[in-house]
């Protein structure tokens, strides 16, 4: 009787064969995952790109000084300025009233679906909340014009159909479920223990939730806010719609304006011939707008590593 050892035989070869066969679908995996990555990178530069070469372009015929002080935008008019301050000051002001809305009501319905809902309700509540994200935004623009403006107007008489106001307050309602949803995980995700920790001390529910929870979930909350904003700043159809083409300079939230995403989608609309100076000014916009988005991306990601709490 002869006897094998384990290292040989049939079940060694079997075993060969298979460790070869694992090894071979992780790297067909791995290399699938690096061509994934690879076309998502490459994307982004070929769109960093094309932004840079037409913005080039645009200021060899503008001076970036015109472009930064100008208090007019009118590139398609016979004596054309270029005041991009005008778009900015359009875009920050709705931005500004759709985070005063959605701030403190994404962050108190977080609060309620994290410290106090029971966990049947917040199974219920959170995608309920939720569904709101999958509204199409041209469906919150026509509501913000055809019902929040005149509902608007009757408390409000000097305000006109398109307007700031109406167009900043539904967008709030619009990332609203970034700010809640977000904020929720962020503070879901803190320790029991600094719970416990608290109430043993004789903290009030109150307490323990100003004075821990909140604190303790502050990056993960401050994240979500900045990107809602980036969110806000980016959001085309609603101010489009509600917001009115009035470029103006200045932040009066009851008349006209025209956001740096409404202008874009006035030149895409194909009015104005591809090559020309005014054409250009739509990659300059994009670029300003790409700019501003990048600079929020970054302070969250700073901020984030910064005050992130680690708990073992």
């Amino acid at each position: 009787m002869t006897n094998q050892s384990p290292s040989s035989g049939p079940r060694s070869d079997l075993w060969q064969v298979n460790r070869g066969l694992s090894k071979n679908i992780e790297l067909l995996v791995k290399v699938i995952f690096g061509f994934f990555a690879f076309v998502s990178v490459a994307t982004t530069i070929g769109i960093v790109l094309t932004l840079l070469f037409e913005t080039v372009a645009f200021f060899q015929e503008v001076s970036l000084w015109n472009f930064l002080t100008d208090t007019q935008w009118t590139p398609r008019f016979s004596n054309p300025q270029f005041g991009i301050f005008v778009l900015i000051s359009a875009t920050v002001m709705t931005s500004a009233i759709a985070i005063m809305v959605a701030l403190p009501l994404g962050l108190m319905a977080a609060i309620y679906l994290s410290e106090y809902a029971a966990p049947k309700t917040r199974k219920l509540l959170k995608p309920a909340l939720e569904i709101l994200a999958g509204v199409p935004s041209v469906v919150f623009g026509y509501f913000a014009l055809l019902t929040v403006s005149p509902v608007l107007q009757t408390f409000i008489p000097g305000l006109q159909g398109f307007n700031a106001l109406s167009a900043g307050l539904v967008l709030g309602i619009s990332i609203l479920p970034l700010v809640a949803s977000l904020s929720e995980d962020a503070i879901f995700s803190v320790p029991r223990s600094l719970r416990d920790g608290s109430y043993a001390l004789g903290s009030t529910k109150r307490e323990t939730i100003t004075s821990v929870v909140l604190p303790a979930a502050l990056s993960g909350i401050v994240a979500s806010v900045i990107l809602a904003v980036s969110r806000a700043i980016g959001e085309t159809m609603i101010v489009t719609l509600a917001a009115g083409q009035n470029p103006r300079l200045g932040l009066n939230p009851l008349v006209p304006v025209q956001t740096m995403t409404a202008f874009i989608v006035q030149v895409s609309q194909g009015d104005t011939p591809a090559g020309t100076l005014a054409y250009r000014t739509l990659f300059a916009v994009g670029m300003t707008l790409f700019l501003m988005t990048l600079a929020l991306n970054l302070i969250s990601f700073w901020f984030v590593s910064k005050f992130r709490e680690k708990y073992e």
